[in-house]
């Protein structure tokens, strides 16, 4: 069996409820309120196309077309409003695990500043012949 390709680990040392992040600026799409975002990469792979990281955002609200890529968020603080297309809600707050999947479409209200810990993952090209 040949061996497998052995690649450092990326971690952070700081903690994911204080690691200091960068203002991203308004949330592009905002269509209430006025929602700040922040943000700092942790890892990106460019061979899968997946990007983990944190983030948070002020309160506002913004509408998601339907998403090209797949994303897993845990929550750490704050409380939002997930709204899908079909207008199903659901209150997240900390501790919650959201997936939302290639092709989820709806809306994020956020009502309490929220920080989350995230990760983005390219939806994969169909095989050939598929």
């Amino acid at each position: 069996m040949p061996e497998a390709e052995t690649r450092p680990i990326p971690s952070i040392t700081a903690d994911a409820a204080t690691t200091p992040l960068v203002a991203q600026g308004q949330r592009a799409g905002a269509d209430r309120g006025d929602p700040q975002v922040c943000s700092h990469a942790i890892h990106r792979d460019d061979r899968s196309g997946a990007v983990a990281g944190l983030w948070t955002c002020t309160p506002g609200s913004w509408p998601v077309p339907p998403r090209d890529n797949t994303e897993v968020a845990h929550i750490l603080s704050g409380r939002a409003r997930i709204t899908d297309a079909d207008g199903h809600e659901k209150l997240v707050g900390p501790g919650d695990v959201l997936v939302l999947p290639v092709g989820w479409a709806g809306r994020w209200e956020i009502i309490e500043e929220v920080r989350k810990v995230y990760v983005i993952v390219d939806a994969l090209p169909p095989e050939p012949g598929s």
